[in-house]
C-alpha cells in the first residue's frame, strides 16, 4: 500500500508542477503580449497626442459658423450676409444707410492706413452698425453720449453692433448718506 501511495503522491506532485510550469510559461507569454500591446498603444497615443494637439489648436481658431477669418475676408457681401442671424441679415438686404456707408467707407480708409504702419482711430456715433470681417484688427471710437469708448474689432465681434461694446449706462455705486437724508435713508447694511 505504500508504493501505490507514493506514486499517487508523485503523481500528484509532479501534476502540480506541470500545472505550475504551464501557469508560468502562460505568464510568460502573455508579459510578452502585453509589452507588445503597450509598445503599440505608446506608439497609438503619441500618434493619438498630435493629432489631440492638432485638433485642440483646430478647435481654438476663430471660427464664425464653420468659416475662418480667411474665408469671411475673401466672401462678398451677400455670402457673408447669408451667415448673419435674421435681425441683422434683414437689416443688411434693406441696404445701408448713408451713415453707414460713410463710416464703411472710412473704416476701410483706415484699414489700407493700417497697412501702410499707421495706426488710425475712426470716431462714429453710428451704433447701428453691424461689424464686418473687413473691421477686425481696427480700432473705432464709438459714441456712448458722453465720451467716444474706444473698441478694438475682434473677431469673436463679427455680427454684433458697434453699440454693445460701448455701454450707454454705468454701473451705480451710492455713496454714505447726504446731511439732508431722512433717518430711514440713513440706515446702510453692514458687509
Amino acid at each position: 500500500m505504500a508504493p501505490d501511495e507514493k506514486s499517487d503522491e508523485r503523481k500528484s506532485e509532479e501534476m502540480e508542477e506541470e500545472f505550475n510550469n504551464d501557469l508560468k510559461k502562460d505568464s510568460d507569454s502573455e508579459k510578452e503580449i502585453e509589452t507588445e500591446t503597450e509598445t503599440e498603444l505608446k506608439g497609438d497615443l503619441e500618434d493619438k497626442g498630435e493629432l489631440d494637439a492638432e485638433a485642440e489648436l483646430d478647435r481654438l481658431r476663430f471660427k464664425y459658423r464653420g468659416f475662418s477669418l480667411d474665408e469671411l475676408k475673401k466672401m462678398n457681401m451677400d455670402q457673408f450676409i447669408q451667415l448673419l442671424p435674421a435681425r441683422a441679415r434683414r437689416s443688411l438686404k434693406r441696404g445701408l444707410p448713408p451713415r453707414q456707408k460713410k463710416l464703411l467707407e472710412r473704416l476701410r480708409r483706415a484699414y489700407r492706413a493700417k497697412k501702410r504702419g499707421k495706426d488710425l482711430l475712426t470716431r462714429t456715433h453710428v451704433r447701428d452698425m453691424i461689424i464686418f470681417p473687413e473691421m477686425v484688427g481696427l480700432k473705432i471710437g464709438v459714441y456712448n453720449g458722453r465720451i467716444f469708448e474706444i473698441v478694438e474689432i475682434k473677431p469673436e465681434m463679427i455680427g454684433h453692433y458697434l453699440g454693445e461694446f460701448s455701454l450707454t449706462r454705468k454701473r451705480v455705486q451710492h455713496g454714505s448718506p447726504g446731511i439732508g437724508a431722512t433717518r430711514s435713508s440713513k440706515y446702510v447694511p453692514l458687509k
